[in-house]
């Protein structure tokens, strides 16, 4: 007894083909779908308390989601009219290796750890850890000198935003000498 199995027929391969020689319309769809979003929270926003001028917290936000909409527009008429990316070349990166997972996940745990730590250490301590451990992640083993930096980037980011911007960040157990 012989049973005779068909395949399901495939898509046509003209939807295919143009489908695919298009496909740089869903960076378009995400450009869209984004612009509106920023645009949609921007307009949304209660600045009554926080404005101080005629440049308030939603002007660049507006800009942001304006600037979207039409980077999406004109890349939908670009393809549109023929217009296609150029392929990755890979010139530095060697494509027959695989992925090198190590380093994502220690990156991936140096930046969970440094969110947990951030509230009970406060961010000179936490960003400091974060900085050094994502060097040490990337390959750097100068235990000598990667803590020494780490802790002045972080210091200083600390600074910067706490006192020049005005954005404050928890200092932790450094409160009192920060």
């Amino acid at each position: 007894m012989t049973t005779s199995t068909t395949a399901p027929s495939p898509a046509p391969a003209g939807r295919r083909s143009w489908l695919r020689d298009h496909s740089e319309l869903g960076v378009c769809v995400m450009l869209l779908v984004l612009g509106v979003l920023v645009l949609t929270d921007a307009l949304t926003m209660d600045v009554d308390l926080t404005q101080r001028g005629p440049v308030g917290p939603r002007t660049v936000p507006l800009v942001v989601g304006a600037g979207l909409l039409v980077v999406a527009v004109l890349l939908a008429v670009d393809v549109m009219r023929g217009g296609r990316g150029e392929a990755e070349s890979g010139e530095d990166v060697d494509l027959s290796e695989p992925a090198d997972w190590r380093t994502v996940l220690l990156l991936t745990g140096v930046f969970l750890g440094s969110a947990v730590l951030i509230e009970p250490l406060g961010f000179p301590v936490a960003g400091a850890l974060l900085f050094w451990g994502a060097a040490f992640a990337l390959g750097s083993r100068r235990f000598d000198r990667d803590p020494l930096i780490a802790a002045t980037v972080s210091l200083v980011a600390h600074t910067v935003f706490d006192n020049l911007l005005g954005v404050p960040l928890p200092g932790g157990p450094l409160m009192g000498v920060l």
